[in-house]
């Protein structure tokens, strides 16, 4: 099975954001082959520890592409405020496609939202070489909940302001933003509970102490088997072949609706696009192979090989969309 994403739920609604705030919508083909590259070994940087999904991401990716491009892809992590550290690195790093990054929503949308003292600007100094993974989220609610569906979460939400109680592993991650979102997009205030980490939110959700999480589908999805938990959406535009009977949550009502926590290849800006050429073209052949359709299918991720030129875009417009919430959920910059 093919674990492909629908362009409509990701690029689709980048692009109609572009449209409406006369950004351009050319998309050009990728790069010609660069011919040498690469003169030595490529260095992709995880701006994480070691063992996490995005590590994992790059290592399964970096494998795969070290035959084709002649050279070893060597995974190096780089931790620290979440994920900005190692980005900071590779932005900084020479344009000659030597040093990569493997970039997440946070590291290379969010961030930009909520910090003023950013050391790197997402869109200007990065060149992207693909989106390559995305992952919707959902929400989630303990089976005793009197909650069964959206629409019942959003009627209790308007009457009851800032008491449905959604936990999430701190302030401006991906479920945290996502969480805001739907509050805009349905005229509601959720309250939000930070975590330090997503197991705790999920323990207590569990326990009865949370109303909601728009969780990673990987991680409750046993719990929903199980009936520990029940699915009210998901937050992408189609529905997740592991929850095929969970509606996604513009089913549920909410037009439009989309969130995804994704996940990209970066290089500096600078970098010659015949190099962004050959990597995409490699990372894209990745994509369709057996193994890595079996990996992300595993986990949960939806596919997307998205050439430099769109990924520029898309990237711009996920930048601008968290500063929207941001600003209008009334967050504000660190």
């Amino acid at each position: 099975m093919k674990t492909r994403i629908d362009r409509r739920s990701l690029l689709g609604a980048a692009l109609a954001i572009a449209a409406a705030t006369g950004l351009s919508a050319g998309l050009a083909s990728p790069a010609v082959a660069a011919d040498g590259y690469p003169e030595k070994p490529v260095t992709l940087v995880v701006p994480f520890p070691p063992g996490g999904s995005t590590d994992l991401l790059a290592r399964q990716i970096g494998e795969a592409i070290s035959g084709p491009l002649g050279q070893p892809v060597v995974v190096e992590n780089r931790g620290g405020a979440g994920g900005t550290v190692g980005a900071n690195y590779v932005a900084t790093s020479d344009p000659d496609g030597h040093t990569l990054l493997m970039g997440v929503t946070g590291s290379n949308a969010i961030s930009a939202a909520l910090r003023d003292d950013l050391p790197y600007d997402p869109v200007t100094d990065f060149d992207p070489v693909s989106i390559v993974i995305a992952s919707p989220l959902v929400l989630v609610v303990n089976s005793e909940s009197k909650f069964n569906s959206v629409a019942d979460v959003i009627a209790y939400a308007k009457e009851n302001p800032e008491t449905f109680t959604h936990g999430t592993p701190g302030v401006g991650t991906s479920m945290h933003m996502t969480g805001e979102l739907f509050g805009l997009e349905t005229g509601t205030k959720l309250l939000h509970v930070p975590y330090k980490g997503s197991a705790q939110a999920l323990q207590d959700l569990l326990g009865g102490q949370l109303d909601a999480m728009f969780g990673d589908i990987l991680v409750t999805s046993e719990h929903i088997k199980t009936g520990r938990l029940r699915a009210l959406g998901v937050t992408s535009t189609q529905r997740h072949y592991m929850l095929p009977d969970v509606p996604t949550i513009e089913e549920a009502g909410i037009d439009g609706y989309a969130a995804f926590s994704w996940q990209g290849i970066f290089a500096p800006a600078g970098t010659p696009p015949e190099v962004l050429g050959t990597l995409y073209a490699e990372i894209a052949k990745a994509l369709e192979s057996d193994k890595l359709q079996a990996f992300f299918k595993e986990k949960g991720f939806l596919i997307e090989s998205m050439p430099p030129a769109e990924s520029k875009e898309f990237i711009a417009n996920e930048v601008k969309k968290w500063k929207g919430v941001v600003k209008a959920a009334g967050i504000g910059p660190k």
